[in-house]
Formats: C-alpha cells, sequence, structure tokens
C-alpha cells in the first residue's frame, strides 16, 4: 500500500475544517476533489475513514492516518523553514492541547516568544479539561498537551511539568454569609457554586469529601477561565481557583478562601509525538521551563 500525500492532506484538512467544502477552501481545490481524494484514500486503505457528520469526525481507523497526516505537516513545515521557502511557507503549525487555567496564567506567556517572526511557529491550541487533553492526542488532533495523564499515549513520551493548587474561594461578603461557621455540610449544601462545565469534577471531588447523601447544592456552569473568575469575584457561587489566578484578588481582599485546608492539588505533564521536529521540541523546551517556573514542584 502507498499512501498518497495530497489524500493525507484533504484527510487532515477536511477534520481541523469541519466540512469538505471549509477543507476546499483551505487547499485552494474545489470541493470535489477532496471528495476524490479522501474517496481514493478509502479505497486505497479498505477502510471507512471518516464519518460524513457536521463537523465531520475521523473513525478509529482515520485517527491512525490522522496521525500520520499531522506528524508529515509538522516535519514538512520544519523541513521549509530549514529550507527559508519563502513567506509563510516554511512555518510550521504546531497543534497543541492546554487546560483553560493552564492558558489563562502561565501556558500563553511560554509560546508567545515562538511564534513572532518569519522564523516563528504557527500554534493550533486546542482547549480542553486537564483530564481530556490526552485523548486529542490519540484521535491525532494535536501534536502535544499539557495533560494530567501521566501514562505516556502511544507513540508519545511524558515529561512531569508540576502541580497547580487549587483551592475554595468566593467574594469576601459572599463566604460571610454563605460559611458564617465556616465551610459546614449544611452549608456546602445550600451555597451556590460555580463550574468550569460538565467536565469540570473539580467543585464536586471537593464537595465529595464533605458531603454525604443527595444534596445538591445550586450550579452555575460558565465556561472561560476569566470569567468564571469574575464570576465568583461578582458572588455568583464560590469555586475552586488555581493560586496563580486567585493570590493578587486574595491579596486585594476580594476572594478570601472558604476552606484553607480544602486544596486540591492536580499534578500536570507535557505529553508529545516523539518526532525530530526543532519547532516541537523548541515548545516543549518553553512549556517545561514556563512550569518550573510557575507550578510547584
Amino acid at each position: 500500500m502507498e499512501l498518497d500525500l495530497a489524500q493525507l492532506r484533504a484527510l487532515s484538512a477536511a477534520v481541523s475544517e469541519g466540512t469538505l467544502e471549509a477543507a476546499a477552501r483551505a487547499l485552494h481545490v474545489t470541493p470535489s476533489a477532496v471528495s476524490q481524494r479522501l474517496r481514493a484514500l478509502e479505497v486505497a486503505t479498505g477502510r471507512v475513514l471518516l464519518v460524513r457528520s457536521r463537523p465531520v469526525r475521523a473513525t478509529e481507523s482515520g485517527q491512525v492516518l490522522l496521525r500520520l497526516a499531522r506528524q508529515v505537516e509538522l516535519l514538512a513545515g520544519d523541513a521549509l523553514a530549514e529550507l527559508d521557502a519563502g513567506p509563510g511557507r516554511g512555518v510550521p503549525t504546531l497543534p497543541v492541547a492546554v487546560n483553560a487555567d493552564s492558558l489563562a496564567t502561565w501556558v500563553l506567556p511560554a509560546l508567545a516568544p515562538l511564534a513572532g517572526g518569519a522564523d516563528g511557529v504557527c500554534f493550533d491550541v486546542h482547549r480542553d479539561d486537564e483530564e481530556h487533553t490526552a485523548a486529542l492526542l490519540r484521535a491525532g488532533t494535536v501534536v502535544a498537551a499539557v495533560t494530567t495523564d501521566p501514562d505516556p499515549v502511544p507513540g508519545c513520551s511524558v515529561t512531569r511539568l508540576g502541580t497547580m493548587r487549587y483551592r475554595p474561594m468566593a467574594a469576601a461578603g459572599r463566604a460571610r454569609r454563605w460559611f458564617p461557621d465556616g465551610p459546614t455540610a449544611q452549608a456546602l449544601a445550600r451555597a451556590p457554586v460555580v463550574v468550569f462545565d460538565r467536565k469540570d469534577d473539580l467543585q464536586h471531588r471537593y464537595l465529595r469529601g464533605r458531603l454525604t447523601g443527595s444534596a445538591r447544592p445550586p450550579v452555575h456552569y460558565v465556561p472561560s477561565s476569566a470569567d468564571f473568575l469574575a464570576a465568583i469575584r461578582l458572588g455568583m457561587g464560590w469555586g475552586m481557583l488555581p493560586d496563580l489566578q486567585s493570590r493578587l484578588e486574595e491579596a486585594g481582599g476580594h476572594l478570601v478562601a472558604v476552606d484553607p485546608s480544602g486544596a486540591i492539588d492536580v499534578a500536570l505533564h507535557w505529553q508529545q509525538w516523539k518526532l525530530r521536529s526543532p519547532s516541537l521540541d523548541r515548545a516543549a523546551a518553553a512549556v517545561t521551563a514556563a512550569a518550573r517556573r510557575h507550578l510547584a514542584q
């Protein structure tokens, strides 16, 4: 079996862009050409590679070839950059997965120096919960991820980054109102809580250690790291905030710790494909160096 690079690019573009029409625009070809390339790749492999939904998604077999396609794209970008193949053509793109809190605090400043100039890197950042980012590696969606998973995804290496400490925080006035006697089980069962999204288990993990039975406090969902902090500061509810994000608000007296003994430490790791890629290695070095400065080791 011989795999055609144009067909692999069509597969990658279809998954990245979500539709065959959008993939055609990205590749500067017609939708019919994209469809023909995908059909030819499925015939060559004897497998169904895409589910033609909106957005399209790779099947389990398609994920195998998607990983290959992304690896080829990364290596080709590195090679073109080394050859100085002209403006825009030699800039490799790194799809990476990062949890929202790391993205909002320490990861972007680490990556920013790599993104400037013609010899820089383009980043395609995928935001997901730290317990789910490894799945994007398995699917071939990204080439590296900040994840809680210490076990390497097949074909990947793992580097421990450190831990982010989360504490239950609330607006000072609300904390006095909701928890006059501290974080008792009765108070926690009634006080509203802010949760990032339905993948976010930190608040419920804290509550499971302090509540019994079927108590269900009111829940607000705020799926943005900055707005999550704002919702707590505005008194919508209490929530688990990383020290990196809450320390200035706490120092200014706007937020207080609901339960000083209720910290949860989340260990983070950097997983990346085992490729000899200068751009990927530079990103890994920048992230691990920043982690040593900002995370507990």
